[in-house]
């Protein structure tokens, strides 16, 4: 096989075995990045260079490799947002946190929330009391909404601790 067309199929091998991994291991991971995520990252880079590349660590197969990655992202985006399907397969859901008070401390856990991290990011938003948040939902994002009783909403990025695990 041509040299360059096993590097394109590897990087698109590559790519989509780091969707599922993400979605399987926790894409919320990545909103809000800590020492251990980056080093992962990093980590992670570097493992599967040699699966895009193969033999080749030539400036063109590197740049071929780093392409191939670039718009085969352009094109799953676009397709997401053409397919519910994909777009539901891959992409997390909001989850409501708060309602009128009332905290879903199963969904909490679920998601790996502590009840600290919750009271913290209310207080960034200057509420002191659950009963003062009309609503707080963790986004697809990461980041964790609060509309308070006064209909404002405001938003902050769930921070994981380093000494969290990793999923």
């Amino acid at each position: 096989m041509n040299l360059y067309l096993d590097i394109v199929l590897r990087s698109i091998a590559v790519y989509f075995f780091m969707v599922i991994a993400l979605r399987v291991f926790g894409k919320k991971e990545l909103s809000q990045l800590n020492t251990a995520d980056i080093i992962l990252i990093l980590l992670i880079s570097n493992s599967v260079q040699n699966a895009m590349v193969g033999s080749d660590s030539s400036l063109l197969g590197g740049i071929i490799a780093a392409f191939v990655l670039f718009f085969i992202n352009f094109l799953f985006k676009k397709i997401m947002l053409k397919s519910s399907f994909i777009k539901e397969l891959v992409q997390d859901k909001p989850e409501i946190l708060i309602h009128d008070g009332k905290t879903d401390y199963k969904t909490l856990a679920r998601l790996g929330i502590t009840s600290d991290e919750l009271e913290e990011a209310m207080r960034e938003h200057g509420i002191m009391h659950h009963n003062e948040v009309k609503l707080a939902m963790f986004e697809i994002d990461g980041n964790i909404s609060i509309i308070s009783g006064n209909d404002e909403l405001k938003q902050t990025k769930h921070k994981r601790r380093a000494h969290k695990s990793l999923s």
